[in-house]
């Protein structure tokens, strides 16, 4: 019976290894400015291999694998490729698991301690219309725990490591990934920007991946225009954005809708007084403004992914704002996400953090291509700067 066990927690551990590689690869290869093309065609592989690689090596070593589960080593050893592949899951465990388990939210690891105040709207509750366009959209909305339409507005009281004291008091409104597809009403996301209007900040930021489908270019002006803040509306552009013919409509769009495009060009400005530069970084799907690693003012960046907070720190930049992640898209107790399209997979998914001499908000964003959220909630944040 003792053998059974071993052998049984030997096989659990391994099919677990092989699921962690298969997540490790897809996150981090989603870090990279791979084609979509290309980077659909190597995630649907990788999904293919998730389930054919455990069951082929089940079938083509069925005799071998009846051995290890009844216990009877007496009949090993192991194949070679089997016992090779067991051994690169297993080590999977320690490459990517440990640091995994230490990047936890529950941890706090490199996280900031902010006060929040929350607010769950089902936007459903404030249009006199139905959300879903699509019949894809109509079924997603059915599922079981879905909260693709409870918006979480979250009041943040966020420590700023260097903050000048003028700025301490910057009411700061940012979303990310607003995701135009078409499979919902325009209202959904103008709710969202009439909120952050209401609250009346000093500044408004967007970090990217507005434009999934064409057609959603001409909303933008709907959406958008009424968006109000005393030193201005930001914006960048995402992933996402590269999918229509022309990133340069979208851009066109915005601007037309009373947004400033800082994603190509750093721009400067005097908040509360205080000389600062608001920057964007839209790397790696389009090219990065080359600007001095040094600067005296206050920095400001917007930044779609946050796989750029190394290239944050570098620059002095003292507050960065992105998005892209999705907070995981999906939430487990305690554990947090699993999913993160990050070169640093989950460890950034969404929410506070500092690294000298950067401080990271990282919205769980808005909306998305895939119809479902599970305990992560699309995420308004209305954030106070404090000094830290």
């Amino acid at each position: 019976m003792a053998d059974r066990i071993f052998w049984w927690s030997i096989l659990a551990a391994c099919l677990i290894g092989h699921l962690g590689i298969h997540v490790a690869i897809y996150n981090r290869l989603n870090g990279f400015g791979i084609r979509r093309r290309v980077l659909k065609a190597i995630e649907y592989g990788f999904a293919f291999t998730t389930l054919l690689i455990p069951l082929a090596m089940a079938w083509v070593f069925r005799d071998a694998l009846t051995d290890l589960v009844l216990g009877r080593p007496e009949n090993l050893p192991i194949p070679a490729i089997l016992m090779s592949y067991g051994m690169a899951c297993l080590l999977c465990w320690i490459v990517f698991g440990l640091p995994w388990l230490a990047w936890r939210p529950i941890l706090g690891l490199e996280w900031v301690k902010t006060q929040r105040d929350i607010e769950v709207v089902d936007i459903r509750n404030h249009v006199d219309h139905t959300l879903p366009l699509t019949n894809k959209c109509r079924f997603a909305e059915q599922m079981p725990l879905n909260q693709i339409f409870e918006l979480s507005i979250e009041q943040i009281q966020l420590p700023v490591a260097g903050l000048p004291a003028k700025l301490d008091g910057y009411r700061l409104a940012q979303f990310s990934d607003v995701h135009l597809t078409g499979h919902i009403h325009r209202d959904f996301c103008k709710y969202v920007v009439e909120r952050a209007t209401e609250w009346q900040p000093n500044l408004m930021a967007l970090s990217g991946d507005i434009i999934d489908s064409h057609h959603c270019v001409d909303w933008l002006t709907d959406i958008f225009s009424g968006a109000r803040a005393t030193d201005g509306c930001y914006f960048i552009l995402g992933n996402h954005d590269t999918r229509i013919a022309s990133p340069d409509e979208t851009r066109a769009a915005m601007s037309s809708a009373g947004w400033i495009d800082v994603g190509q060009e750093p721009t400067t400005k005097r908040l509360a007084d205080v000389e600062s530069e608001i920057i964007g970084n839209e790397s790696p799907w389009f090219p990065v403004a080359n600007i001095p690693r040094q600067s005296s003012a206050f920095r400001l960046l917007l930044s779609h992914s946050p796989d750029q907070f190394p290239w944050a720190r570098k620059h002095n930049v003292h507050l960065m704002l992105a998005g892209h992640t999705h907070g995981g898209q999906g939430r487990l107790p305690l554990v947090g996400p699993i999913l993160s399209p990050s070169f640093h997979g989950s460890r950034w998914a969404s929410g506070d953090f500092y690294k000298p001499p950067t401080t990271l908000h990282v919205s769980r964003g808005v909306c998305g291509t895939h119809l479902l959220r599970i305990n992560c909630r699309p995420q308004l944040s209305l954030l106070t700067l404090r000094s830290a």
